[in-house]
């Protein structure tokens, strides 16, 4: 693959496309927090609810979300063999922090990442394989979860039927990705095979809108085999069970704060029901506007803790507990170790190895 260093790279600008993601943010976040989620309960009744959680309760919360910012670096560290925990900490904060505040943000999360891990020694090649490793399982964690959780509640009996159909969906489609994934991984052959399929779905695409596309599926499925594959081949165990461990600590907030706020685990909400509320509420992630899902999860997750049978200003409460706890320490401590990578940069410059 052939990849620019980080500091030879063209650096993302704040230009109009940027001005209409934040734009297009804002009224998103309003129509969510001002207009959508009051009507599934009230700030101030959730507020209330909130209060009356215990110290117990509070303090394992508070719990949950140290051990989520200290699994966050684990993705990182498993994709990267050799990766110090506190550069890897560094690098996952800080793009976590700039990838979730700015509108749109990824490509600015992007190059720091690209920048950081430059600064610590690593070239283009093992920086993009870690990125690119880290962004593919995480995406097939998000999407393969929903479908673990409508299984867990039609095995219990807490689904419809009519959910069975939806599962058998899903199944498909996660086997598909996975598989799709494994034929790539196996032979370059066979990734430029699928690559060239996907760039006939592109070019008939691209007729329908009169469009002119350079891409080259083929040539970047090979590169993108040719970047990860020895480090897959070697780690794949350890990179799932990082990224599956990152998401259900995520999990293990939301959870905490729905028992607390229902009196207890025996309670209207099951495990499996608010696995299913929080699994089917990331999905959202996908969508780039808002950044981090801000305000769409927040609405698909307080909805169905509300379907599943929580009382709505229990629910809102529960979802309010699980984006501060989420959301805020990261983006705080990303500005934090931001500007100690700063500092550290000024101070020396660290010649970069690798290849």
């Amino acid at each position: 693959m052939t990849d620019a260093p980080a500091s030879q790279q063209d650096a993302p600008r704040f230009g109009k496309k940027q001005i209409i993601a934040t734009v297009l943010t804002l009224l998103v976040l309003i129509l969510v927090f001002a207009i959508v989620l009051p009507q599934f309960g009230d700030y101030a009744a959730a507020w209330t609810a909130i209060q009356s959680m215990t110290s117990l309760q509070l303090g394992l919360i508070v719990a949950a979300t140290i051990a989520l910012i200290i699994i966050y670096v684990y993705p990182y560290t498993a994709a990267m063999p050799g990766l110090r925990f506190k550069h890897g900490f560094y690098t996952r904060q800080t793009s976590f922090m700039i990838s979730n505040v700015i509108p749109a943000g990824g490509a600015f999360g992007l190059a720091i990442q690209y920048g950081m891990l430059s600064s610590y020694g690593y070239g283009p090649t093992p920086t993009t394989a870690t990125i690119g490793i880290t962004g593919v399982w995480n995406s097939l964690v998000t999407l393969t979860l929903p479908l673990i959780a409508v299984i867990g509640l039609s095995v219990t009996g807490q689904s419809e039927t009519d959910d069975i159909l939806r599962t058998v969906i899903a199944a498909v489609l996660v086997v598909v990705m996975i598989g799709g994934l494994a034929l790539i991984l196996r032979s370059d052959s066979l990734a430029r095979k699928i690559g060239g399929w996907g760039n006939a779905v592109i070019q008939w695409g691209a007729g329908l809108f009169k469009k002119e596309v350079t891409f080259d599926a083929a040539d970047f499925l090979s590169d993108f085999r040719e970047s990860i594959i020895e480090v897959v081949a070697d780690r794949w165990i350890l990179i799932t069970i990082a990224n599956v461990g990152q998401q259900l600590a995520q999990f293990s907030i939301l959870y905490l704060a729905v028992v607390a706020l229902q009196g207890g685990f025996g309670g209207p909400i099951s495990m499996m029901e608010a696995f299913a509320a929080f699994s089917l509420g990331r999905l959202a992630t996908f969508i780039p506007i808002p950044p981090g899902g801000l305000g769409t999860t927040d609405a698909i997750i307080t909805g169905m803790l509300g379907t599943f049978g929580l009382d709505n200003d229990s629910a809102l409460a529960a979802t309010l507990v699980w984006r501060a706890a989420t959301y805020f320490p990261q983006v705080i401590i990303g500005v934090i170790t931001f500007l100690l990578w700063r500092r550290d940069q000024s101070k020396h410059t660290t010649p970069a190895t690798g290849s």
